[in-house]
């Protein structure tokens, strides 16, 4: 085997020789193995390094050869390696190969690769630009490298348009800094309300990012007695208004997660066809388009004995195009408000105890297929069910956090979160389900809570409680 005849001990050993070595040893190999073997573990390359020998290793018909090689130049540091890099990013047949090759001119950070990158950058492959972009950001402040960078602002690939925004987005101002809220922390008068009142209404009052996470299931288009619209356009307008809004209202780099599922609005007649609405994709395209980053998306599987049968006229004659599956899926989809930080960051935000306390347990669900039985409920005809807000509770929230749901109903998500040790703040313009969450709560509270009384109010009441 390849392991027993060369070792990384023997590689190490040849490189503490230097570069004359290293070379000399490759070209003794007789196999593809051996070569790349010792490309995979030269590590950190040995000053000074005269890679010369390196050049003919960009030849090989050993893709993976010459994927190590480009690697080795960018290490090397040595810029008499760009025009040979170039050509291969411009000519090699692999993509990978390209890719590395644009890599590599920027590792080696150097204005003699500035040419060689700015040609890249209209390349067809927008991986092969991005890397180009960011070889050409260690030279921001030059005048003619950010005028070409900020002629990408409207570049047709979306993810080019984000790095060039967030590399040349202003920055805000340290007066503003400082009357933003910490950000693992809430506003007082924002824990544990339900407010009688739209939606939109009551976010007008509202600092921006004050909430931590945001979880709601909208009302179903003309599916309820409480969800009636004009039209589809008229609904999918009043979501994306609030979307919108809990968007603004939302902490940088923190989640919404939205509950949907297509619906069939019933024919009016026999000689008409019942309408079939794609609520999650519809809202998808709305809520990517005003800033939200797509996450995930998580399948919400009930019991097939739990939905409404479609299935009956097919059981009985099987004939093609009559076809209707019983719908047992519904679409839990996770998004993200868009930042330039990373997860880390935000984590980092808050102290160690809180972290520890926030962790999540084992038994945790693994995939994103989560089986859940829905709830059922005399007043509400379309409920959350507890388990499917504990998870979401647990896995996009940290204790003490305030979490938010603009379509409160029976105020499952906010005795949830009480129990999870998090602040809640939830909307209902329903009077009757906001009547009903008053007199549940006050019997949770009594029984479970010991974390204050939840506030309830009218939209007069709670402008008065805000400072």
């Amino acid at each position: 085997m390849l392991t027993k005849s060369l070792t990384k001990a023997h590689v190490d050993a040849v490189k503490a020789q230097g570069s004359d070595a290293i070379g000399m040893f490759i070209e003794s190999q007789d196999d593809d193995r051996k070569t790349l073997f010792i490309l995979e573990n030269l590590g950190r390359l040995p000053k000074p390094f005269d890679g010369r020998w390196v050049f003919h290793l960009l030849k090989s018909d050993n893709k993976n050869i010459r994927l190590h090689a480009v690697k080795t130049l960018g290490k090397s540091g040595n810029v008499s390696g760009i025009e040979a890099l170039w050509h291969v990013a411009q000519h090699d047949e692999s993509t990978d190969v390209r890719r590395e090759a644009v890599s590599s001119l920027g590792r080696l950070r150097s204005i003699r690769a500035i040419d060689a990158l700015a040609a890249m950058v209209s390349d067809v492959d927008p991986k092969v630009v991005s890397q180009a972009i960011r070889g050409l950001l260690v030279f921001k402040g030059d005048r003619r490298v950010d005028s070409l960078l900020t002629s990408l602002r409207d570049h047709e690939n979306e993810t080019i348009q984000d790095i060039i925004k967030r590399a040349y987005a202003p920055s805000q101002s340290a007066s503003h800094d400082r009357g933003r809220q910490r950000h693992a922390h809430s506003h007082t008068y924002l824990r544990n309300v339900v407010v009688l009142g739209d939606v939109r209404s009551v976010l007008e009052h509202i600092e921006d990012e004050s909430f931590h996470l945001t979880f709601t299931s909208p009302p179903y288009y003309n599916a309820r007695d409480y969800a009636l619209y004009a039209s589809y356009k008229a609904y999918l307008s009043f979501l994306r208004d609030v979307f919108r809004a809990t968007y603004d209202k939302t902490k940088e780099g923190r989640f919404l997660i939205v509950n949907t599922s297509p619906v069939i609005v019933p024919r009016v007649s026999r000689q008409h066809a019942s309408k079939r609405y794609p609520i999650p994709f519809d809202v998808h395209a709305i809520l990517v388009g005003m800033g939200w980053e797509f996450i995930d998306d998580i399948i919400w599987v009930k019991p097939e004995a739990s939905v409404k049968n479609r299935n009956a006229g097919f059981l009985q004659h099987r004939k093609p195009l009559a076809y209707k599956p019983n719908p047992r899926t519904e679409y839990v989809m996770v998004y993200r408000k868009r930042t330039d930080k990373l997860i880390d960051w935000n984590i980092k935000q808050y102290g160690r105890e809180v972290i520890q306390a926030s962790k999540v347990r084992d038994g945790y669900e693994t995939s994103n297929l989560w089986q859940i039985d829905p709830t059922y409920d005399k007043v509400h005809s379309a409920v959350f069910p507890v388990a499917l807000c504990e998870r979401v509770i647990r896995y996009y929230s940290f204790a003490g956090d305030l979490v938010f749901d603009p379509f409160g109903g029976s105020g499952t998500f906010g005795r949830a979160a009480q129990a999870l040790g998090r602040y809640f703040f939830l909307t209902e313009k329903d009077g009757r389900y906001f009547d009903y969450m008053k007199s549940s709560m006050a019997k949770d509270e009594q029984t479970f809570f010991a974390q204050g009384k939840t506030r309830f109010c009218d939209m007069a009441q709670f402008k008065k409680l805000v400072p």
